[in-house]
């Protein structure tokens, strides 16, 4: 088994380009799998690195988030079964924009459903994709970080440092927001 396991970055540099695009298309296919993006962005660091396995992923999610977009706009039925999740798991609850942008970097948050979101936001599909593209950088660069870190851990240390990570994004997710009234910060000025 373990030689197995070291053979594939073997097998990695000598498929050449190849082996970004099936990186890249792995992004795409990932839902039907029912795989959460962690998973792919952690094979991403060991694979290609830090580096190259961010960009890769950023260029994956990115793909994924605009066939996301054309396929509710084309189909109102998968946009129906979205928003059918979408209630059920967050019943009315409105997002911001910096609420989403932190639930992309959790684990097993439904990527299309924070999509979904990000539709609802933006009034058009250039504001959508600058937004999705900006949201997946972080989580590409966290989760292929340690898929590359993985690699020089013992195997310990690793689910330690999974399990704090996960206990993070777990706090960050059961903050509330505050909101603010805007008089608070900026009072109306009376006429004289």
């Amino acid at each position: 088994m373990e030689l197995g396991i070291e053979e594939i970055p073997h097998f990695i540099e000598r498929a050449g380009w190849i082996a970004p695009l099936l990186f890249i298309f792995l992004h795409l296919i990932r839902p039907l799998f029912f795989v959460p993006v962690m998973v792919i962005c952690i094979i991403g660091g060991y694979l290609f690195g830090v580096v190259y396995g961010t960009i890769y992923s950023v260029i994956g999610l990115s793909l994924m988030s605009f066939i996301f977009y054309r396929l509710v706009e084309s189909f109102p039925a998968i946009r129906q079964k979205v928003t059918k999740l979408k209630t059920k798991l967050f019943k009315d609850r409105m997002l911001t924009l910096g609420q989403v942008m932190i639930l992309r970097m959790m684990p097993f948050v439904h990527f299309h459903l924070l999509s979904l979101y990000l539709m609802e936001m933006t009034g058009s599909f250039r504001d959508y994709m600058k937004y999705s593209v900006g949201g997946v950088i972080l989580p590409s660069l966290l989760y292929t970080s340690f898929g590359r870190a993985i690699t020089d851990m013992p195997p310990l240390i690793s689910l330690i440092s999974f399990l704090c990570l996960m206990a993070v994004f777990y706090y960050l997710g059961q903050r509330g927001t505050v909101s603010y009234k805007w008089d608070k910060f900026f009072p109306s000025r009376q006429a004289s």
